[in-house]
């Protein structure tokens, strides 16, 4: 009991400290009010103030805006997923995780990964815009709970973990979750370029497939950490457990009602 009151105690110091000085001076990080501003104002509009902005409305076709934005995307996933190899961040990354002895090195690399983690923030916030494109095009029933919860929830979530926990655990994470991305979003370039390349888009089953595998490998990389006896944050390790098991609950719930094989129809005489 003891042991528990304790951890609850150093969970309760480490918020009420705050972020640390530097990371409090960057766009966005002082408050939550701004980011809490951007999400309130992405839920209004694709929930209720652009459905019914649109009702009477053609939708836009925005086909080189779609082509551009979705190239754009793959190119900055890339980055990221390339980012590690070219600042030595893979190097160094378990001894820095797992409560090295802090070196001049190790506080770069800290840093480094701060950076990153910022980057990947204003990331999330521009893909926001995949439910405005899609409210704007008309295409309503791809506004669905999951597509919704899941963009809300990485804007919100990837600010806490920058503000109050930003330890180099989740790096492995954002890269892993960035490589995803560059195949989901080669996919939705293919798409956007028009109805003569649907051909190419067959794999469609294969790219849920690969986001159901990357929380899977989620989960184990946060049981490896922890069987390490890594120093995780517990409360990066709680919210991001919980979160990675919604989010397979809601895409295995998607894939079956997406690719399941409905009963062949009884042809009646």
């Amino acid at each position: 009991m003891n042991t528990y009151v304790e951890r609850i105690s150093v969970q309760y110091r480490n918020f009420s400290q705050g972020a640390d000085p530097l990371i409090d001076s960057w766009t966005l990080m002082r408050t939550p009010t701004p980011i809490l501003s951007i999400t309130g104002l992405y839920l209004l509009f694709v929930l209720w103030v652009g459905p019914r902005w649109m009702e009477h409305r053609k939708p836009f076709e925005l086909k080189r805006t779609l082509i551009a934005y979705n190239a754009a995307q793959v190119v900055v996933s890339t980055g990221f997923c390339l980012a590690p190899f070219f600042t030595g961040l893979f190097g160094k990354y378990m001894s820095m995780s797992c409560g090295a002895p802090a070196t001049d090195v190790s506080k770069q690399l800290q840093l480094t990964v701060w950076n990153g983690a910022w980057m990947y923030l204003l990331l999330k916030i521009v893909e926001l815009f995949d439910t405005v494109f899609f409210v704007l095009r008309k295409k309503q029933n791809q506004v669905s709970f999951l597509h919704v919860y899941h963009h809300t929830i990485m804007v919100l979530f990837t600010w806490f973990y920058l503000k109050y926990i930003p330890g180099t655990q989740a790096a492995f994470i954002g890269v892993l979750n960035s490589f995803v991305h560059i195949v989901m979003y080669t996919y939705y370039l293919i798409a956007a370029l028009g109805p003569r390349y649907q051909k190419y888009l067959w794999w469609k089953r294969y790219m849920t497939t690969l986001q159901l595998t990357q929380f899977g490998i989620m989960l184990c990389y946060f049981v490896l950490i922890n069987s390490m006896q890594c120093q995780v944050p517990r409360a990066l390790t709680y919210f991001f457990v919980s979160n990675i098991t919604i989010f397979l609950f809601l895409f295995i719930n998607f894939y079956r009602k997406a690719y399941r094989k409905r009963p062949a129809a009884v042809k009646v005489d």
